[in-house]
């Protein structure tokens, strides 16, 4: 038994260095088989999510193939798929990084029950966030409901630092059966969007630690003044390849504290964002009904529209509202939409449209390729002021004045919306060739008229609000 493989279950974690589970494998000296399942909880994700995660399956593949290892590919139910990939190659164990989305826990605890009762040890692992949901508690003992305290809790805790890759990586004697990836078809949802987003796309371990090192290079000392303006490119990017695991929380943590101590402006800001990635992942696991309802109840009765034609304008990046809609093409172009431009999309499909913040994050959940389900559903719920921790609901961003404030040369508007400029660019263009040909868009047609007056769309939320609160 000291011999036989191990099985390395890959989902969120598609690294080398500082990946705590293929590190204690790698330590036993025995032979590993790395896999990927393509499981129904897999299968379930968006258009742009599951696309993005092939590419980073395939930029994976070949770097485990480098490293002298191969990473074998399986379709079906995971417990299904492992107890028969441990009887093909005699393997004893099942090893995996730990994920805390509501659905994949319950997926992961099945997996784990259904592998010992077979007789097969199976082990996961922390990986996927600085800090377990579970470590960090209050002074009573519960969990942090509000981000400030929770940074506190957290910015001066001590972090072990980040593992190297594995020099060497345990072989099998003979590989088993691998499926292709191409025969997958990830990206068939995307139809003929893959190619516009493609370019946008930064993929892969060594892509993402480049990544990490430009932004220390040429940007963390504007990012704290600079942040919130869309055109200004100061932001790190790191959300995609966090997503898939790419990069470790810790790597970029560790990264973020060096640049700190070393006088860095924007240092300290950084952390906090990397920290509100950490904030949204403890809410799901201790109220994992934040993914899917009101996490304040008294929200519940609150007069939200459900998908409508205003919200389709808004998917469309069609509102009228200039900065709304270069927020909306940008998703279409890039697969990502800053964070100023995601607040300021959010207030007003949930404010200005009174439309239920479910229609957002579920549009949100199908188009991005940095798709997280717990920064998600934390930013929708925080925008729409049901969450915790939420801005106010009279918080009603007001896209003209927002525009003048982050967007005052209006470079980020022109970017991405066409009838906006007399000499469209790359990027404006390639949005109408990204969207859904039923929708019968063109770069030639008349700029639309606002689907609402924003004081008109203020008021009516406020008397909403006042009638939840009457």
């Amino acid at each position: 038994m000291a011999e036989a493989p191990l099985i390395l279950w890959f989902r969120r974690d598609l690294r080398l260095a500082d990946n705590p589970m293929l590190a204690e494998a790698a330590a036993t000296g025995r032979p590993l088989i790395p896999v990927f399942i393509l499981d129904p909880e897999t299968e379930a994700l968006g258009a742009a999510p599951k696309w993005r995660l092939g590419l980073g399956i395939e930029a994976f593949a070949a770097a485990l193939e480098r490293a002298g290892s191969r990473l074998i590919l399986r379709r079906g139910p995971a417990l299904e798929v492992l107890v028969a990939l441990a009887g093909e190659t005699g393997a004893s164990g099942v090893h995996w990084s730990r994920l805390c989305e509501p659905s994949w826990r319950k997926r992961d605890e099945g997996v784990k029950a259904g592998l010992r009762q077979a007789g097969i040890d199976a082990e996961s692992h922390a990986g996927h966030t600085i800090f377990e949901p579970w470590e960090v508690e209050t002074g009573q003992g519960g969990f942090y409901r509000v981000y400030t305290p929770f940074w506190k809790a957290v910015k001066d805790r001590p972090v072990a630092a980040a593992l190297s890759a594995p020099k060497t990586l345990g072989v099998a004697g003979s590989w088993p059966r691998s499926e292709k990836l191409a025969d997958w078809d990830l990206g068939r949802a995307m139809n003929r969007g893959a190619a516009v987003v493609v370019p946008h796309a930064v993929v892969g371990e060594a892509a993402a630690s480049d990544r990490l090192a430009r932004f220390l290079d040429e940007a963390i000392d504007r990012y704290k003044d600079e942040r919130d303006r869309p055109a200004a490119p100061v932001t790190s990017g790191l959300s995609e390849n966090l997503t898939y695991g790419e990069i470790s929380s810790r790597t970029v943590w560790h990264a973020g504290l060096r640049a700190r101590a070393e006088g860095r402006a924007g240092a300290e800001k950084f952390l906090q964002e990397l920290v509100w990635r950490e904030f949204a992942w403890h809410l799901l696991y201790h109220t994992p009904e934040i993914a899917s309802r009101n996490w304040r109840q008294d929200w519940d009765a609150f007069p939200w529209r459900r998908d409508n034609k205003d919200a389709e304008r808004w998917r469309q990046g069609m509102t009228g509202e200039p900065f709304v809609d270069a927020a909306m093409r940008e998703l279409f172009v890039t697969g990502t939409m800053h964070n100023r431009a995601r607040l300021i999309a959010g207030s007003y499909l949930t404010k200005h449209l009174l439309t239920h913040w479910r229609v957002g994050q579920a549009w949100f959940e199908d188009c991005l390729i940095d798709w997280d389900p717990a920064s998600n559903a934390l930013g929708w719920q925080w925008v729409a002021g049901s969450g915790p921790d939420a801005s106010p609901y009279f918080r009603i961003f007001n896209p003209e004045t927002q525009a003048e404030k982050f967007d005052p040369d209006g470079a980020y508007r022109s970017r991405f919306v066409a009838e906006l400029s007399g000499n469209p660019g790359r990027d404006a263009l390639s949005y109408f060739e990204a969207v859904p040909q039923g929708w019968g868009l063109a770069p030639d047609q008349c700029y639309p008229r606002p689907v609402v007056g924003l004081a008109e769309g203020r008021e009516r939320a406020l008397a909403a609000y006042g009638q939840r609160n009457g």
